[in-house]
């Protein structure tokens, strides 16, 4: 078994891992360059100033994974009593985007950013979403300013939605930006970001623990590791869910809208998960909601490990709803446990622009632009597409190193965690120990959350696929 980290560091290995990310784009039709028209329409576009809130004495600031420059989001956080002030600035690229142009069309495109580990192709021209829209540390920009207040329970109390001005004073990055690292806006944003996640507790919504695989182009090669959301990621995203929770009810109230919604998991697949809770020694008592038990588990653990991964199979199924009228019947997105909406990404994520617009409206007392009413019923189509391509194309990144870092392993035995059984127990999923790999695996009644070792069988990089079997 190898012992050492595995990684491709040769330039002839860095050729193949770049001509495979270049398949991979070709393969799944990658926008490259925009069309110049959006490029004039971009550079060109300037949103107006008056009838903004002038907050640029608020000093804002954002907090992003390391090197970004897409930045949506900047916040400022406060004590209020016994509760908290959340101030969150949004970038306002709706006041970038002339509905019905060149740049609005191509943005419908592309629906979403896709990020691929070398590069890469942004919803908007990076002059825009790396510049003029981004909100920036010292720099004055146009926002959506959200104003939330909630209580010393976590319940919203109070919302406001408005155009501002905004100066973000600092760019803080997760990597950096610790608790215990005296910074006092960390030390509130844990504050309040516990007091948000033990209120979804409450609620009954669910986050899992499962890190995530990511290929890291880092010491001259590329390796795959294992990215588990570091605590202030976790506290900065309960923020975002915080507005959208907002947001929905916003559009609720006001009888019009696009939400993320989810139903619940049905019962029949809960039953199937305290069955493997069973296989796997995980305490399930009486009727305890799935959300306990998940968050009571220790990810690194093959057992919790394994549970987690079929916990998974009960978050599938999330979409977009639009309404113009009465509610949806299914409004709410269950891993959330209330309704939901996406407002807090619009330079990376189109369906926010319009949500927003929608909200800012309904704040205001006025009529929903056309441009953003109309568009409501096929956004939900057009969303799923797009989030399902970059899906498609995380994964197919993910295999193509997996199998490039294998292929000169192939006979090789490696110690690995069963996290996934065949219904006919004729083999299953495996996650290596080292490096962080998952294939398939042959061999009969393999043994859920129990680590085994495994013989490297195929890896091959041309179909992105590598292949176990149970070693004896």
């Amino acid at each position: 078994m190898p012992r050492r980290p595995l990684r491709l560091h040769t330039a002839e290995a860095d050729a193949e891992v770049r001509a495979g990310l270049d398949r991979i784009r070709a393969e799944f039709s990658v926008p490259g360059a925009f069309p110049p028209a959006a490029l004039a329409e971009a550079a060109a576009s300037a949103p107006p100033s008056n009838g903004r809130v002038d907050l640029r004495d608020v000093p804002f600031f954002t907090l992003d994974p390391p090197g970004s420059l897409d930045l949506d989001q900047a916040m400022h956080l406060e004590r209020r009593g016994s509760g908290h002030r959340v101030r969150y600035a949004i970038a306002d690229v709706a006041g970038f985007v002339r509905p019905g142009g060149a740049l609005d069309a191509e943005a419908r495109s592309r629906g979403v950013t896709l990020y691929l580990p070398d590069a890469n192709a942004p919803l908007h021209p990076r002059p825009l979403s790396e510049g003029s829209a981004s909100l920036l540390p010292g720099r004055e920009r146009p926002a959506v300013a959200w104003t939330i207040d909630i209580d010393d329970a976590g319940r919203i109390t109070g919302v406001d939605v408005r155009r501002a001005l905004v100066r973000s004073r600092d760019r803080l990055d997760y990597a950096t930006a610790r608790r215990g690292d005296g910074d006092p806006r960390i030390a509130l944003l844990g504050e309040i970001g516990e007091r948000l996640i033990a209120a979804e507790a409450a609620r009954g919504g669910v986050s899992l623990p499962l890190p995530e695989q990511e290929v890291v182009h880092a010491g001259g090669g590329w390796a795959l590791k294992l990215r588990g959301d570091l605590v202030t990621e976790a506290w900065n995203a309960q923020i975002s869910l915080l507005t959208g929770r907002a947001a929905a009810r916003l559009m609720l109230d006001g009888g019009v809208g696009l939400l993320r919604t989810m139903a619940p998991a049905p019962a029949e697949a809960v039953e199937r998960l305290r069955l493997a809770a069973r296989a796997l020694k995980v305490s399930w008592p009486g009727d305890a909601p799935y959300g306990d038990i998940v968050r009571a588990l220790d990810p690194a653990l093959p057992r919790h490990a394994a549970f987690l991964h079929d916990a998974a199979g009960l978050m599938r199924g999330a979409g977009y709803t639009a309404f113009d009228g009465a509610p949806p019947e299914q409004a709410a997105h269950a891993a959330v446990a209330a309704p939901y909406a996406h407002v807090t990404a619009p330079i990376r994520r189109l369906a926010d622009r319009y949500a927003t617009e929608v909200c800012l409206a309904l704040a205001a007392d006025r009529p929903v632009p056309g441009w953003a009413r109309e568009a409501l019923p096929r956004l939900p189509e057009a969303m799923q597409r797009a989030l399902r391509r970059g899906a498609d194309i995380d994964h197919a990144c993910v295999d193509l190193v997996e199998a490039l870092l294998l292929r000169d392993h192939v006979g090789d035995v490696f110690d690995a965690v069963v996290v996934d059984v065949n219904g006919d127990r004729t083999g299953g999923r495996v996650q290596l120990v080292a490096p962080p790999v998952f294939g398939r695996c042959e061999g009969e009644d393999l043994p859920l959350g129990e680590q085994v070792r495994v013989r490297l069988e195929e890896a091959d990089p041309a179909r992105r696929r590598v292949r176990f079997s149970r070693a004896s």
